[in-house]
C-alpha cells in the first residue's frame, strides 16, 4: 500500500500492507545480492480503506531494498495542494519491512508476514504500527488474504481479501513497446474496535470495496503504468458517519513509474 520527510523523522524499520503485493516482486532478484525498487506514483486522490484521505491531487514516492524474501521499504504521501494544509509537505511516511516466500509442504500457496510503522508529520493523527500476515494462491484470479492488527493506537482488526488478473499484452503504445493491463479488486472488513476508531461506529462490517485497471509499459527502462481506480463505501453506518467527508464514492486516476536495479 520515500525520504524521510522534511521535519525530524526517526527512521524505524519496524514495518506494509497496500505494498504487500509489491514485496511479493522480491524473487525477480538475484538470490545472491541485495534488489533495489523506485517507485513514484500520481493519484488524483488518496483513499486509503475507504478513507478519503485526500480529496485532490498527491504525490506518492518510495523506495525499498530486498534480499531473499526480506523486504525493507519506506513510502510518503507529498500533498500537492492545500486542501489539508500541508501543501508540499509530506503528511504520511509509512516504514514497512516484510517477509514474503512459499509456504513449505503447500505447492503454489505463498505466505507474507510484516509490521507498519505509520508516521503522520505536521498533522494531528497519532501514530501507530500494525502487524499483518498474508496468504497468496497460485489459482486462476491469483487470490489473496491479507489479515493487518493494530497494536499501537487502534487497536483492531483489518482483513482484505483480494483477487488480480494480469495480461501480458493488449496493445502496442507504438512497435515493440506493448501495453499490458492489470486488474484487480480487494474487499475490506473491519473489526469493532478498528471501525470505533477510523470511523466512530463500534460495529464490524465489511467496509470498502476497491477496484482497479492499470496498463503497464517500459519506457527508457521505467514501467509507466497509468491506472483507474473506483473505491466504495459498502456500509450503511460507515457512510453515514462523514468522518472523512460526505462522500462514499470515488473514481479517479493516476500513473506509476518503477524501477527496478
Amino acid at each position: 500500500m520515500v525520504i524521510p520527510d522534511m521535519r525530524e523523522t526517526k527512521i524505524k524499520l519496524l514495518i506494509v500492507g497496500f505494498s504487500l503485493l509489491a514485496f511479493r516482486d522480491c524473487n525477480v532478484f538475484a538470490e545472491d545480492r541485495i534488489g533495489f525498487e523506485l517507485r513514484a506514483d500520481y493519484f488524483g486522490k488518496y483513499i486509503w480503506r475507504g478513507q478519503n484521505i485526500s480529496d485532490d491531487p498527491v504525490f506518492q514516492p518510495s523506495i525499498s531494498a530486498c534480499y531473499k524474501g526480506l523486504t525493507a521499504s519506506i513510502w510518503g504521501n507529498l500533498e500537492l495542494t492545500n486542501i489539508n494544509g500541508n501543501s508540499g509537505d509530506f503528511s504520511e511516511v509509512d516504514y514497512s519491512l516484510d517477509y514474503s516466500a512459499a509456504l513449505p509442504g503447500m505447492e503454489g500457496v505463498g505466505y507474507s508476514v510484516g509490521s507498519i510503522y505509520y508516521d503522520f508529520p505536521g498533522t494531528a493523527t497519532k501514530d501507530t504500527t500494525e502487524v499483518y500476515w498474508g496468504l497468496s494462491f497460485d489459482l486462476p484470479a491469483n487470490p489473496s488474504i491479507t489479515v493487518y492488527h493494530d497494536v499501537d493506537e487502534a487497536k483492531g482488526t483489518y482483513i482484505s481479501l483480494a483477487v488480480a488478473h494480469n495480461v501480458e499484452k493488449v496493445a502496442e503504445l507504438v512497435p515493440d513497446v506493448p501495453v499490458g493491463m492489470e486488474v484487480g479488486a480487494s474487499l475490506g472488513w473491519g473489526s469493532g474496535s478498528y471501525n470505533k476508531y477510523y470511523w466512530g461506529t463500534d460495529q464490524s462490517k465489511i467496509n470498502d470495496l476497491t477496484l482497479s485497471a492499470s496498463f503497464p509499459m517500459e519506457i527508457g527502462g521505467w514501467t509507466v503504468a497509468p491506472n483507474l481506480n473506483y473505491v466504495t463505501l459498502l456500509s450503511d453506518d460507515i457512510r453515514d458517519t462523514d468522518a472523512y467527508g460526505t462522500d462514499s464514492d470515488f473514481f479517479f486516476a493516476g500513473v506509476s513509474f518503477s524501477k527496478k536495479f
